[in-house]
This record gives structure tokens, sequence and C-alpha cells, in this order.
């Protein structure tokens, strides 16, 4: 796009961000002197785009009242940040509101960019790789969900909805939404049930029929993070098996390889029985004389829960922590990680 044009359209854009903009404004933001910011006007008037002069101590310049610019004048790197956008999102689920709709509006955009861009930006979405794994065909929520229930969080107004369980069943919930949540391709709203007082989550594309009522409610405390939330309840969902540790570790340590949505972590402050390590029948883990620096040094120990439908992946999870830790239950998972080890230290015996 010739130099001079580029400006003219920017000069446009500039205008169209509504309000008067005065000749030295937008002389500095072209980049250009102000004899030129009024020959790109003129070029303007001639293209029967209605710029008006304002005259005064603020005077300046500012476009017509009721003009609509046409749509989508994107510079190369803005049209390429908005193709790259689309095409992430949609590989990390994000574009899931509509099974089409990622796909369609980059073919719009397409359609009415220069030969020259969309030939070029072809080009990079075509030779570009993710090392993450597709997201899986997940169920999307309807748009007309989303936008109720986006529009009832912001204005902390409740709302009833055809919900369908994870079991299965259906029923009509009353709910105070409070907060929105897109967490591994699904989108998730957290809410309280006003008839029971309980905090929950519940999943966007599992809700129909969405109806916003009047009035309004007071979000409860901590409802300004709603991830925080999210990932507790994630957490804290009833599963076959619950895993009780303690871990020599900070949590930032143990959650930087049990993330939040898996473990619920609570650092233990200093007391007798979390000074030294201890065995499972009582014995002083560093009654051979060993500094205890060396499996730990003075880091706080913290409660580890897990709640997990199967115990085989815990003994790799716990052996990456590479920390002191105590199994307080279930008992089986102390088999389990003596096998690991068993396993580990004969892999490790073995001569190439």
């Amino acid at each position: 796009m010739p130099r001079p044009l580029a400006r003219v359209l920017s000069l446009l854009e500039l205008l169209q961000s509504g309000g008067v903009r005065t000749v030295a404004e937008l002389a500095g933001r072209l980049d250009v002197d102000e004899r030129t910011v009024r020959r790109y006007v003129g070029h303007l008037l001639d293209l029967d785009v209605p710029v008006e002069s304002v005259r005064g101590r603020y005077g300046g310049y500012r476009l017509g009242p009721g003009y609509r610019v046409p749509p989508l004048m994107l510079t190369d790197e803005e049209a390429l940040a908005v193709l790259l956008g689309l095409a992430a999102g949609r590989r990390a689920g994000l574009t899931t509101v509509t099974a089409t709709a990622g796909e369609t509006a980059a073919a719009k955009i397409r359609r009415v960019l220069p030969e020259r861009l969309r030939v070029r930006l072809d080009s990079v979405l075509g030779s570009l790789a993710f090392t993450a794994a597709e997201a899986g065909p997940a169920a999307a929520p309807d748009a007309g969900v989303l936008l109720s229930v986006a529009d009832a969080v912001g204005h902390h107004r409740p709302v009833t909805v055809r919900y369908t369980g994870g079991d299965g069943r259906r029923g009509e919930r009353l709910l105070h939404p409070h907060g929105l949540v897109h967490h591994s391709g699904r989108l998730y709203v957290t809410a309280t049930e006003p008839a029971t007082g309980e905090e929950k989550v519940f999943r966007l594309d599992r809700m129909a029929g969405v109806r916003v009522l009047p009035g309004s409610f007071t979000p409860p405390a901590g409802a300004d993070d709603p991830a925080r939330l999210l990932l507790t309840a994630l957490a804290t969902a009833p599963y076959r098996h619950e895993v009780v540790l303690r871990v020599r570790a900070g949590a930032a340590h143990v959650h930087a390889r049990l993330p939040p949505s898996v473990a619920v972590v609570t650092e233990l402050p200093p007391t007798a029985d979390t000074d030294t390590d201890t065995d499972t029948d009582g014995r002083d883990a560093d009654a051979d004389g060993r500094d205890d620096d060396s499996d730990g040094g003075d880091e706080p120990w913290c409660r580890v829960v897990l709640r997990v439908e199967r115990l085989d992946w815990v003994p790799a999870a716990l052996a990456s922590l590479d920390r002191p830790f105590v199994i307080e239950g279930p008992k089986e998972l102390r088999g389990l990680v003596a096998s690991f080890a068993g396993r580990l230290a004969e892999s490790a015996r073995r001569d190439p």
C-alpha cells in the first residue's frame, strides 16, 4: 500500500475513534506536518467522507454524525495478529462457542484482504505448527447461552437455566452467576445457588433455556477471582480416592508439578512433628547423622490433598516433586510408591 494512502486511511481511523482531533495531535500521530494533515483531510473530502472542521481554541477535525466507515481496514500487522489469534484460539478450544465460528470469521477476514497480503498470511498459517495436541471435540455452548450468562454476570442478575448434570439428570436451576472461566477447552460459570447458599461451578455447554430475571444480587466474598474458585472446585470434586500427603516444600513448588486443579495445598506452621523427617514406623529419618539440608533444607512442610480416580500415576507425580514426603493415606499408595522406586532402582543398575 503506498505510504500516503496508508496515512490517509490512518487519519480516517483516528477520526473514527470519535471526538475532535486537533491538527497538532493528528500531525504527531501520523508523523507529518500540519499542512500535510490538511491535505489528507482534503483527500477524504474528495472521497465523500464527511470530515467537519471545528473552529476555536480547542478546534480541529471530526467525522460528521451518522457516518459509517467501511469495515475492516487492517494493516499487515493487525491482519496477522487477528488470524493468528483465531488459529491459536481454535487449537486451544477458545473458539468453541459455535463449531465453525473461528473458521467463518477467518474466511470473512481473508476475503476482504488484498491478494498480496492474503497470500503471505496463508503461507504463515500453512507452515505454523503447534506442540500441544488439538483440543478434543467437546460440546460447545450455545452463543445465546453465553451472551445471556455473561450479561447476568456483568450486571449481577439472577438467572434460571435448564441444566444437565454429569450423571445425565436434567432440571431447572436458579443461580446467581458471578464469574466466567475458560479452562481446558471448556467454558464454566461460577455461581451461587440461593436455595442452598452453596458455591458451585457449571459447564456452559450443559446449559439451555437461560432466562435473566429482574432484580440483582451481591456477589459473595472471593467472587472477584472466579478462576481460583473453579480450580478449587475441580480439585475438591468427589473421586474414588483421596490422597493426603505431607510434603517438605512450599506451596509454589508443589503447584509447579501438581496444578491447583489437581491438588489443594496448605502450608503447615512449624511444629515438633514437621521439623524432622519421620518414617512411617516413627523412626527419625535423620538418625544416621545426615544433614537434613540434603533433602529439603529449611523449607516448610505443607499438606497436599488430591482426589483421583486412579492411584497408578501418583507415584511418578510424587517422584517429580523431588522433596521428602509422608503418605497419610490411602495405605495402598505406600506399596505403589515402594514398587515404583524399586523399578527405578533396578533400571538404574542395569549395565548398558
